[in-house]
Parts: structure tokens; sequence; C-alpha cells
């Protein structure tokens, strides 16, 4: 079976893709397209899955560059691809033919580019690097680098929407310290049950920010024959889940 993934316009002509789990060699609850060497799958069944990644993007496979990532708002400038080994949750790279690919499973894919001044950006972001700065930092990452902060364009990937992303109150309150205005990205559900609108929050952050943005429109939860989610494999009580992988390069 063939690769699948989902573009944006707005990063075009930039090649990028923000993978489905459609294609590749994984099996059982990773079945398809699983990147996560953290997760229990074969570790070399997952390096099949992103040599072909790196195939469908056009680079050689050792180009493919991703780090550990631990929900922070650090951000690494790349300049080669592999597997590097500072964590970081975002990278950023003026080098023509390296491919930066960040994981994701209900969180953000967030890759970004000014295509004028050849720079490209990716962010994986939940929640909790949203409300740390990890989208500000990306990008100011990239205006280091030459980006003009006016002419960066950025698309967030397949995310958990906020019609299946039940959170507690407490995490409201976490919000409201940081920003008053965050309240409005959180909708009642039931009981004191909230529904947190991550897309929206990664959105309002990239445009305050002053780039161009929007968000591809596919929820990670209700979609399972395209993407993996970490939140649907806790409901079915599975033992783990795989990841999914967006990536982004110059030529």
């Amino acid at each position: 079976m063939s690769l699948a993934f989902l573009t944006s316009d707005l990063l075009s002509p930039i090649r990028h893709g923000f993978f489905t789990r459609r294609g590749g060699a994984s099996s059982g609850v990773f079945a398809g397209l699983n990147c996560g060497l953290s997760s229990s799958d074969q570790a070399h069944v997952v390096r099949i899955n992103r040599a072909r990644v790196a195939d469908e993007m056009g680079v050689p496979r050792e180009a493919l560059a991703t780090v550990p990532q631990i929900h922070s708002a650090d951000v690494s400038v790349i300049e080669h691809g592999g597997a590097g080994e500072r964590p970081a949750d975002a990278m950023v790279t003026r080098v023509p033919g390296v491919a930066l690919g960040i994981l994701t499973a209900d969180c953000m894919p967030i890759l970004l580019a000014d295509a004028e001044a050849g720079v490209v950006g990716a962010a994986h972001a939940g929640w909790k690097g949203a409300l740390g700065g990890v989208i500000e930092n990306t990008v100011e990452a990239m205006v280091d680098l030459g980006a003009g902060r006016s002419r960066i364009r950025a698309a967030i990937g397949p995310s958990i929407s906020q019609a299946a992303y039940e959170v507690g109150p407490e995490m409201l309150d976490d919000f409201i310290v940081e920003n008053p205005e965050a309240s409005r990205h959180f909708a009642q559900g039931k009981g004191d049950r909230l529904m947190f609108d991550l897309p929206g929050f990664g959105l309002s952050r990239l445009r305050a920010a002053g780039v161009e943005a929007e968000w591809i429109g596919r929820c990670t939860y209700r979609e399972p024959e395209a993407f993996f989610s970490y939140r649907r494999a806790t409901h079915r009580l599975e033992s783990d889940y795989g990841r999914l992988i967006s990536v982004i390069r110059l030529d």
C-alpha cells in the first residue's frame, strides 16, 4: 500500500506532508505507518516506515531529522539529518535537502515556511508546549535564520478536535493564569468537564506571532482508519499507539 499524506496550499511551493497511518509495515495496534521509535513496535519495522517517508519526500534516509520530544518549548537548529540526541519539540533549518520530521498522536504537528528566505520549521505542540511557548519560539528561531516574520506561513496538521478533547477544570485554571483570554478556547462539557480547542489555541498563538496560518481540519481521534490517537488508544484500553509523522524540507 502506498503512503498517503495531506498538504496545505499555504506552504506551497515548499515540499511537505502530514502523513496518515496508511501504508507502512507495522501491524497490530500500530498497523500502517508507525514512525515512533519510542513506541513498543519493532524498531526495525519503524525504521522501514521512516525510510519510506524519506523516499516519499525525495531525501536520503539519513536526511530525515527527528529529535526526542518532551512537551517542551525548546527549538533545535538543524544542519544535518538523522536522529538527534538533545530533546526538543521543534526544529528549524535553512539547509536544502534536510527534512524535518515531527511525531504526533493527537498533539498539533505544525509545519512552517518562509519560501522566499528559504527557512522552514516544524513543531510538536500539545497543550503544555503550546502554552509554554513552543510556537513563538519556533517563529523566533526562524527569524534568527533570516525568515521574515510577515512572510512565514504555517499549517497545523491532523490533531485532536475540540469535540473529542475532554479535560478537567484545572486545565482551564492553568491557561487563565497565563492568559485570561485563553478561556475562549474552552467549551462546557458534561458536569464539570470542559472541551478544549487545541487547534484553535494553536492558530491564535500563530496569528498573535504575526504568522498567517490554517488548521488542516482533520481530527486524529475521530478517524481511526487514517490517524493514530493516544486518547483513542487509551479509551480502548490498547497497550500502545502509533505515531504519525509530519515532514517539511527545502529543495
